[in-house]
């Protein structure tokens, strides 16, 4: 096989998934190095998937720098730059979260379909979960009987509450 960049032996082969569609590139070992596909730290296959190939959306030639520069945000802590987090696709260092959150944020809806966890939990931290959301609607409820002086309803609300610390599951 013939490397997608170049007409020398493609020696490296990667394959990903890419919106439900197989993709494969192939590359030689000159273009994998050129490319970072040699260092995990500095290798997106869907970059070079979506950005790389010759003759497709936002070729880059070898060498060359992006096209769009950096909004100058840089980490007050690691002064680590949008432009390194984009290239390297790791944090400098804790701070570095709240720094480039706004960006961050979109990278992750762009890349799944929601900012959100939507999937299985744990058994016994879903029981959990219901039994602190049920407490804080018992909560607000007796906040309200306690305002409009209902306080038999309140002392019913008050044990419920009560019973449901105590059975801590």
């Amino acid at each position: 096989m013939k490397c997608d960049f170049c007409d020398q032996k493609a020696t490296v082969f990667l394959t990903q998934l890419v919106e439900g569609q197989m993709k494969k590139v192939c590359l030689c070992d000159n273009c994998a190095k050129e490319r970072g596909v040699t260092d995990p730290t500095g290798f997106s296959l869907a970059d070079l998937l979506l950005g790389g190939l010759p003759g497709g959306p936002g070729t880059v030639s070898p060498g060359s720098s992006p096209a769009t520069p950096g909004n100058g945000k840089k980490c007050a802590t690691c002064g680590f730059t949008l432009d390194d987090l984009k290239r390297v696709r790791r944090f400098g260092c804790s701070d570095c979260y709240a720094t480039f959150g706004e960006e961050v944020g979109q990278m992750v809806r762009g890349m799944h379909k929601g900012t959100s966890h939507i999937g299985k939990v744990p058994e016994g931290l879903m029981a959990l979960q219901f039994r602190n959301q049920r407490i804080e609607e018992l909560r607000s409820r007796l906040d309200q009987a306690i305002t409009s002086e209902s306080y038999e309803e309140a002392a019913g609300i008050r044990d419920e509450i009560h019973n449901l610390n105590e059975t801590k599951p």
